[in-house]
């Protein structure tokens, strides 16, 4: 099966690697032709000069850029994603967007007779190099079928969670959930420190019991070492809150924690720590 893959970042470089090393004829684009080069070099494949090209003759393409803007620039446009589309093509969204984008780009799809999934993905880094990542589906069922077990090369799930942009608004919920658990876990690292604990063995205790989390495990460490140059940045964070936050203004929820930690994240980016993991919560605790 022809695939193309759009957006060569930390996410889509594996992305596209798995879909290649399963056997999939594999064409991508982005916008730094030496990060497409080098990814022709470790996985082979082909490069299409521009999203158009590298849409031409796919069965399915995958996208996963930085934004709205961004989905829009490599989506529309003579050298645009649907210049290279076909009745029957179907497109994947793996950005982590709004579902008001996500809406838009389905008409735009089917204008042209072409499906569309918005479909956000969670696990980070190491999730997509290891092809263990979680994927949050909003579209057709059909299509969502369609795409399923090309998607399962580089996920462990994926779910349809309902029609166009449901996809991104169960990504924005984990979101929220991620920015609430990491100030938590944040704050309890510092009052134990400030108790005189040893918070490795604490964590260890805690770990086992009702406040486990995936934080936990994977970022408590790390934190208590004082070490964040890894892992989902603070600037992508505050991104996705931002889009979370402006979802919220429209449906009339409220999401005073949510506003809050986006607040505290923006102190880390002042400090200097905007490419930080987000677990950096703890270093503005450090300072006051």
């Amino acid at each position: 099966m022809k695939v193309s893959f759009i957006g060569l970042g930390v996410m889509g470089f594996p992305m596209a690697g798995h879909l290649q090393s399963n056997g999939f004829d594999v064409c991508v684009y982005n916008r730094t032709t030496s990060k497409a080069e080098s990814w022709q070099s470790q996985y082979g494949g082909r490069i299409g000069t521009t999203p158009c090209a590298a849409a031409e003759g796919a069965e399915l393409v995958f996208l996963c850029v930085g934004n709205d803007d961004d989905v829009r620039q490599v989506v529309y446009g003579e050298s645009g994603i649907l210049a290279g589309t076909s009745a029957g093509t179907l497109v994947v969204d793996h950005t982590t967007a709004s579902a008001e984008l996500a809406r838009e780009l389905a008409e735009a799809c089917a204008a042209q007779q072409a499906g569309f999934l918005d479909a956000p993905v969670s696990g980070g880094q190491a999730g997509a190099e290891n092809g263990q990542l979680t994927i949050m589906v909003g579209g057709e069922e059909a299509d969502f079928a369609r795409a399923q077990p090309v998607m399962d090369t580089y996920a462990r799930h994926s779910q349809l969670i309902g029609g166009h942009g449901s996809g991104q608004l169960a990504k924005m919920m984990n979101q929220i959930c991620i920015a609430g658990i990491v100030q938590g876990l944040a704050e309890a690292l510092h009052f134990g420190e400030q108790a005189g604990l040893d918070c490795g063995t604490v964590i260890d205790v805690i770990s086992k019991g009702a406040a486990q989390s995936w934080q936990m495990e994977n970022r408590a460490a790390t934190m208590i070492k004082g070490e964040y140059e890894f892992g989902f940045a603070v600037d992508w964070m505050r991104k996705d809150l931002a889009i979370a936050l402006d979802e919220a203004r429209k449906n009339g929820s409220t999401l005073a924690l949510t506003a809050l930690v986006d607040q505290y994240y923006a102190d880390v980016q002042k400090s200097g720590g905007g490419r930080w993991d987000t677990s950096s919560l703890l270093t503005r605790l450090h300072q006051g």
